[in-house]
């Protein structure tokens, strides 16, 4: 699983926007979220992969949005709170 976390932060990094993005953004390591999910912290997670990664294995409580889809998508994503996208 952490393979496929740090697989997802390249891509991502890959996939920055071309213009800076409203809210901050800052990056999370995998002990950090766990430790969160763990004091049941409210967080939106959000695994940006295709589908069938997704299915075979995702964090408990993730959603799926191919990183693809994020932007039609984007009304979906809270503006407020702890939003992680991997």
């Amino acid at each position: 699983m952490l393979g496929a976390l740090v697989a997802a932060s390249i891509l991502l990094v890959g996939a920055a926007p071309a213009a800076p993005p409203e809210s901050p953004v800052s990056f999370i390591a995998v002990d950090e979220l766990k430790a969160l999910l763990d004091r049941r912290t409210p967080a939106d997670i959000i695994d940006v992969r295709h589908w069938p990664q997704y299915v075979e294995l995702h964090i408990k409580g993730a959603r799926s949005m191919p990183l693809r889809a994020v932007q039609e998508r984007a009304n979906e994503i809270p503006k407020t709170g702890l939003v992680v996208f991997y």
